[in-house]
């Protein structure tokens, strides 16, 4: 007999902070370049890899 074995990984919390750690430099970039355009792309990338730390723990939760 041969029970079912679920194997889980720590691939989303990897993921989730490889992103986190992505997203906290471009908040840094955004209070670096305050008043220009490149607060605006460090703003974007704040944002966009902050939600994708997320979306990667949901995605590979077991």
């Amino acid at each position: 007999m041969t029970a079912s074995a679920s194997q889980s990984t720590d691939k989303g919390i990897g993921i989730a902070v490889l992103c986190a750690v992505v997203a906290g430099l471009g908040a840094l970039v955004m209070f670096g370049g305050a008043p220009d355009v490149t607060a605006a792309w460090g703003f974007a990338a704040a944002m966009l890899f902050g939600a994708l730390s997320v979306v990667a723990i949901h995605v590979y939760e077991d």
